[in-house]
């Protein structure tokens, strides 16, 4: 019998890319995991390709962006299995591309939500949940850009994963006394739908990614999966307030 069973992990935005990776191995290391997405049919189909596997997973459909439904959504999924272990805040994204001469006050709204406030309901509304949990924590994503402030017309998705990597240190101040950690993972160029559209209109591009990346290849979403199943495990038991860079040592340079 696996140390984690009876967990429950929930993963928002776990229909494709990095957080149906992400959804696979905390299956895989014994959780009982809840995918959150917005497309329904894929959402079933990605369930069936879990149980197919011998993970025992279940499917959300709700929009991160908008406070009621997350609310209610992870508040359900509390009350159904009597407790959450590990949250884990996948969803995000770039939005799109603007600058901010251009920048129309819904865009600057739509990309925060997306990415901080998302983190700050799914967080709140699974509190009273994390508290009975066993080993219980929350893993965010940020970015480099919340570092270099992103590049062109990625200037407040930079801004906002800034926000991320100030409230999941903000999170495991106010959550340690309860026993929950809070830690952030920083993915680098991860090879993922997120860069299709590059990769098919310029692959010369996408390919040369790699020569900026000190390990000399793009990152896979297993490489990130590895790295929330450590978070998530009791050897990280002493372990909050940090931000993994998962990037092959892009964040430095070559």
């Amino acid at each position: 019998m696996s140390k984690n069973e009876g967990k429950v992990a929930v993963v928002t935005g776990a229909t494709g890319g990095i957080g149906f990776e992400v959804a696979k191995r905390l299956g895989k290391d014994g959780y009982t995991v809840v995918l959150n997405g917005i497309e329904d049919e894929v959402g079933a189909e990605r369930v069936k390709e879990l149980t197919a596997e011998g993970v025992t997973a279940e499917y959300m459909g709700f929009d991160v962006t908008k406070e009621e439904e997350v609310t209610a959504n992870i508040t359900a999924i509390g009350e159904k299995y009597g407790r959450i272990d590990v949250l884990v805040n996948n969803a995000g994204g770039l939005g799109g591309r603007s600058r901010f001469e251009e920048m129309t006050t819904d865009f600057y709204r739509f990309v925060m939500a997306l990415n901080l406030d998302s983190v700050f309901f799914a967080s709140r509304a699974a509190i009273p949940f994390l508290k009975k949990g066993a080993h219980p924590s929350i893993i965010n994503y940020t970015s480099n850009a919340g570092w270099t402030a992103g590049g062109p017309g990625a200037g407040i998705y930079g801004t906002s994963k800034a926000g991320v990597h100030a409230i999941t240190r903000a999170l495991a101040k106010d959550l340690a006394e309860y026993g929950i950690r809070v830690n952030a993972v920083s993915p680098g160029t991860i090879d993922t739908p997120f860069h299709a559209q590059i990769k098919a209109t310029k692959p010369e591009v996408f390919a040369s990614w790699a020569n900026n990346i000190m390990l000399g290849r793009l990152g896979q979403p297993e490489d990130v999966a590895g790295v929330v199943s450590f978070l998530a495990s009791e050897d990280a038991s002493f372990v909050t307030a940090e931000t993994i860079q998962i990037g092959g040592g892009q964040a430095l340079g070559i």
